[in-house]
Parts: structure tokens; C-alpha cells; sequence
């Protein structure tokens, strides 16, 4: 399954259970590793629309580790992990664990590519148990929250 809405791609890998986001921003990388890295920053834009987020704590460093929720009428969505390797301007490995479903746990790769200009690229790679699990993460919306997050992301960056 690829998907693609204005310059988000979400791809399903067919051989490894693995998501793939693609996405170019017109920022340099350092702007959008800060974006990524400040929970000041991040909870303006990370997520969908219409949903409030909160950090409860966000320590991005090598070692450290996050927990935030979203929540809107329905209820709360909590989601943590920790932070593997940060390495300013080029890379964040994480975990990421959906809290509604605490035995699935994925290891996420961003890596942010200058590509001149004042422009990045950002590939994310998200690497899931199962096949199930990540076809359950593409069935729950996850796209939506990609593509608003990164359309808010736009716009924060371009302040």
C-alpha cells in the first residue's frame, strides 16, 4: 500500500514489516531536527487537527525518553518511547508504543537529508513486530495524523 497526499508518501514495505514516510520541507535540517527535538515546538505540530496534545515529558537526547498524549472528545490517546541515538541536524532512533496497545512497539529511524537551497528531506522508517501490527498502525488513521502533522509542520516553519 503507498499512499500519497500532497508531498507526504507512506509506503508499506511488501517484504518487512516496515512504514516508510518520505517528505521535503523548505527548512534547512537544523530547523526541522529543532521542530523535532524542542517539545515546545513539537506539540504545535505533531498529530491531526483537532486533537490537543500534551507532554507529559519529552527528553530528546540519547538516552532519554518521551510520553505525550493527544486527546479530543473520545477520550485520550497516550503514546511513549525512548530516544536510541540523537544526533543533531541528521538522525533520531526511537521507540514507539501506542499505549492502547502497549505490546506493540515499534523502532522508528528519522534521518534528515540537506538537499541545498534551505531545503530537507526527512525519510522515516518505522519497523513494526508484525505484519499485523503494521497493517493495524496504517488501519488506525496513522496517515492523517502524517499528513496534518507535517501540513502544521509547514506552517510552523515558515513563521
Amino acid at each position: 500500500m503507498t499512499t500519497s497526499t500532497r508531498e507526504t508518501q507512506i509506503a508499506a514495505d511488501p517484504d518487512v514489516p516496515l512504514i516508510r514516510i518520505t517528505r521535503e520541507f523548505d527548512a534547512p535540517p537544523a530547523k526541522v531536527f529543532r521542530a523535532h527535538t524542542d517539545p515546545d515546538l513539537v506539540v504545535q505540530w505533531l498529530g491531526p487537527r483537532g486533537l490537543e496534545m500534551r507532554i507529559d515529558h519529552y527528553d530528546c537526547r540519547t538516552g532519554g525518553s518521551y510520553r505525550y498524549l493527544h486527546s479530543d472528545g473520545n477520550g485520550e490517546y497516550a503514546f511513549r518511547g525512548c530516544f536510541h541515538e540523537v544526533r543533531p541536524d541528521e538522525l533520531i532512533v526511537q521507540t514507539f508504543t501506542f499505549e492502547g496497545q502497549p505490546d506493540g512497539v515499534a523502532l522508528e529511524k528519522l534521518v534528515l537529508t540537506d538537499l541545498g537551497g534551505g531545503r530537507t528531506r526527512l525519510t522515516s522508517t518505522s519497523l513494526c513486530d508484525s505484519f499485523a501490527d503494521r497493517d493495524a498502525m496504517l488501519a488506525s488513521g496513522m496517515d492523517v495524523g502524517v499528513v496534518q502533522g507535517y501540513e502544521r509542520l509547514d506552517e510552523l516553519l515558515g513563521r
